[in-house]
């Protein structure tokens, strides 16, 4: 481990000041990571370096951002603050202002900045390394040119050092992974391990992906040798020196019938059966990677006729309806929503629909292509993937010891990464 890390110096961002303690800072969002899956790796013995995290540092629990998917809950760690401010309030959205359904992997969809900028000037060095290609523009966002390197393992290989800030990277890290496998996180951490060896970084984020966790439950063999793996990248960066803190964007939870099929309730397809045409439901869990859910999850935005929206009344006897369908847990209005859920309203729906644990919600049938999908539906987005992994390396101040104890949110990891715990060099 090098010797020449820089002094504690304090940044601030969105509000927040940070002072990183002079070691590196190492955070992980581990995509999709239930507490299920550590409690059951944990369990057999196939993290050890988690264990002694456990027993050394902190384990517990925080609230993520709503709704429970990836680009809102990365936005919102890496911004350290809620969708309402950093505006990201789903991976998809309607914009009513064009007229067309939007993918929100963009860092100009961000109202906020992101932590790596500031960090960077402070005097850190700083990488961020992410599964999915898709957050890497978020991520990078001030960051390239001004010494900072931020890839995806999906395109590792097409790193550049004026567009990522690296270049060469499966010289140092292994050959590029397939997205739709459990290497395609392991190599994230193993990156972040080299960057750090090598002296290219020491302020680390490190973003995985949720293959596995769709695909296998958390006593899974895969799932259980996928997680001794990622254990062993941990303890590497423990080795090195790094402050640890691992959270994760959302939970995970199987959200099929007891023959195996999806458990969907198809939104738009009932809504026009009961009330006639002009709705649109929007999905917020609709990205590039299908083969994960086939764009079904369990929340979704409503879009009302124009004409209905504007009568109380009827928005009310479609709030009454949706809320007695079985598997709808929740519906509310654009202003409620919005002030529950910390949402952006300006990127919302006329009404926010959530579904139970074993249920998605879906559009059509005919918007849907099931095949896409491999074995059995696990997704997320709802309530029920709302409560992720809390775990910090060292033990905690006083203070932050009662925050953790009370509602800890999981883009307050930095927070406590870098102020919380009694790390010293």
């Amino acid at each position: 481990m090098s010797n020449s890390f820089p002094a504690a110096v304090p940044f601030s961002v969105n509000g927040i000041t940070y002072t990183p303690p002079a070691r590196p800072i190492a955070v992980i969002c581990l995509d999709g990571s239930a507490d299920e899956y550590l409690d059951a790796a944990l369990a057999r013995g196939r993290m050890p370096h988690l264990h002694r995290i456990a027993r050394e540092g902190y384990r517990g629990f925080a609230r993520g951002a709503m709704p429970s998917f990836t680009n809102v809950n990365n936005s919102s760690i890496v911004t350290g603050v809620p969708p309402s401010i950093h505006g990201i309030g789903g991976n998809f959205f309607y914009d009513t202002t064009i007229g067309k359904e939007v993918m929100m992997n963009s860092a100009s969809f961000l109202r906020a900045e992101t932590l790596f900028p500031a960090a960077q000037h402070a005097g850190r060095k700083v990488a961020v390394v992410t599964a999915k290609e898709k957050l890497r523009d978020i991520f990078a966002s001030g960051l390239i040119g001004i010494g900072g390197i931020a890839f995806s393992s999906e395109k590792a290989v097409h790193a550049q050092l004026a567009t990522h800030g690296i270049e060469n990277v499966e010289a140092l890290v292994g050959p590029t992974p397939p997205i739709y496998s459990g290497d395609a996180s392991v190599y994230v951490l193993r990156a972040g391990v080299k960057l750090l060896e090598a002296g290219r970084a020491d302020f680390l984020y490190l973003s995985t992906t949720d293959f596995m966790q769709h695909k296998y439950a958390p006593e899974a063999p895969e799932a259980l040798d996928f997680y001794a793996a990622l254990d062993e990248e941990i303890g590497e960066l423990l080795s090195l020196g790094a402050v640890v803190g691992i959270t994760a964007d959302h939970g995970m939870n199987a959200k099929q019938m007891t023959d195996g099929s999806p458990n969907v309730i198809y939104l738009e397809t009932r809504l026009v059966e009961q009330f006639g045409t002009g709705f649109r439901v929007i999905l917020p869990i609709t990205d590039p990677y299908v083969v994960h859910h086939g764009a079904l999850g369990s929340f979704a935005q409503v879009h009302l006729p124009e004409a209905m929206a504007a009568v109380p009344s009827q928005v009310q006897a479609v709030i009454n309806w949706l809320l007695s369908l079985p598997g709808i847990s929740e519906v509310h209005p654009r202003a409620t929503a919005a002030r529950l859920m910390e949402l952006p309203p300006d990127r919302m729906g006329d009404l926010v629909v959530c579904s139970g644990r074993n249920v998605v919600v879906g559009r059509t049938p005919e918007h849907h292509d099931l095949k896409a999908l491999e074995g059995g539906l696990r997704s997320h987005g709802g309530r029920y993937e709302e409560m992720v992994p809390f775990v910090l390396s060292e033990p905690l101040k006083p203070a932050y010891l009662i925050r953790a104890q009370g509602d800890p949110r999981n883009f307050n990891v930095f927070d406590f990464t870098c102020n919380g715990t009694v790390a010293t060099r």
